[in-house]
């Protein structure tokens, strides 16, 4: 099981990547509530480019120009990235 911390960073990946989502879009993909997904976001929101919008449904927007740093390999992702660029050729 996750924390909520590792939870509300996948999040923050899910609003950058989509661009724009759901409390309920969020509460679905993380199998949580909506009550869990807004006090999620409203923290995100304290020290994040995203901006939550007042239509149908409650939205969230991350800001133009704006994308999450990507996630890092791991160890095993990082050796088969290697090995597999060792037998390419420069063209």
């Amino acid at each position: 099981m996750q924390s909520a911390t590792e939870r509300r960073q996948e999040v923050l990946y899910f609003i950058s990547d989509r661009r724009r989502v759901t409390y309920q879009q969020i509460a679905d993909e993380f199998g949580i509530s909506h009550m869990t997904a807004r006090r999620d976001v409203e923290i995100l929101v304290c020290s994040h480019p995203i901006i939550i919008e007042n239509w149908r449904g409650g939205g969230i927007r991350a800001m133009d120009g704006w994308y999450a740093s990507k996630r890092y390999l791991t160890d095993a992702q990082e050796a088969l990235l290697r090995k597999l660029t060792a037998g390419l050729q420069p063209e």
